[in-house]
């Protein structure tokens, strides 16, 4: 959750010590406009940074909206030296999560193309201290935020396997996990993905398969006695989503929804 200490931190990053170019007198109004096509969304931290400074937020478009070169998205009226410390904040962290919301799109609409029901997740590959922005960008767009953080779920990964072998590993943590957290199992093999189901895994993660692999390890993992879903990951991107979505894996977990989302072109303009 974004709190104040947050947007004071933002502010005083940008605001330093002594801020001479926002002396400006006066009342002023204004508004984030985009300039290039995508898909909105950080609207709630922008409004955050102006409500903290005690400039009003007037209009405000809806995070997840679809956006064109010119359309406003967010206006604002207050004391000119106020708005004009809360812009590059309010601009910066919103074109950052729309960035995120515009691939999340994408990634969305290519997955439909193929399959109405694969899943389109991030990972905990976020920037320190935006987990929370980047996450709802991502939700914004129609995406999943997989787990929040480390309590969410408990994702048994190769070194686990390494230490304790795979069902090991698997009851180690069952052990260890409330009866209301799930485990992801990582595999890199198709052959092991149907033994990760049939041990009691929620989840199996195929990591790093090629569609062709990930398509033979959600067969075996369907034909199994388990009920596990799968999960595709590692290096998936925007023009791979096609062949690993017609794969029938139920969720398709990309770090580059978070990790390397080009930023949204945004302007603000006063007065």
């Amino acid at each position: 959750m974004l709190t104040d200490s947050d947007i004071e931190r933002w502010l005083r990053e940008d605001v330093g010590h002594h801020d001479v170019t926002n002396d400006v007198p006066g009342e002023t109004t204004g508004r984030l406009v985009a300039k290039e096509a995508g898909v909105v969304a950080g609207l709630d931290a922008a409004a955050a940074v102006f409500d903290y400074l005690d400039v009003a937020v007037t209009e405000r478009a809806d995070d997840g909206t679809l956006i064109e070169p010119g359309d406003v998205v967010l206006r604002v009226e207050g004391p000119a030296q106020a708005v004009l410390r809360g812009e590059r904040v309010a601009v910066n962290i919103t074109g950052h999560a729309a960035g995120i919301a515009t691939k999340t799109d994408a990634a969305v609409a290519a997955a439909r193309e193929v399959d109405e029901d694969v899943r389109i997740a991030a990972t905990r590959k976020t920037t320190p201290g935006l987990r929370g922005v980047e996450k709802r960008a991502v939700v914004a767009a129609g995406g999943d935020t997989h787990r929040l953080d480390l309590s969410h779920m408990v994702m048994v990964k190769d070194n686990h396997v390494a230490e304790m072998g795979l069902e090991g590993a698997i009851e180690h943590f069952r052990e260890r996990a409330s009866f209301a957290t799930q485990l992801d199992v990582e595999v890199e093999e198709s052959a092991d993905a149907p033994l990760a189901a049939e041990a009691g895994a929620d989840i199996v993660l195929l990591d790093n398969m090629t569609p062709e692999e990930t398509r033979e390890a959600v067969d075996l993992v369907a034909e199994s006695d388990a009920d596990a879903l799968t999960e595709a990951s590692g290096g998936i991107t925007v023009e791979t989503v096609p062949d690993y979505a017609a794969t029938g894996v139920d969720v398709l977990s990309m770090g580059s929804l978070t990790h390397s989302a080009p930023t949204l072109d945004l302007s603000f303009r006063t007065g």
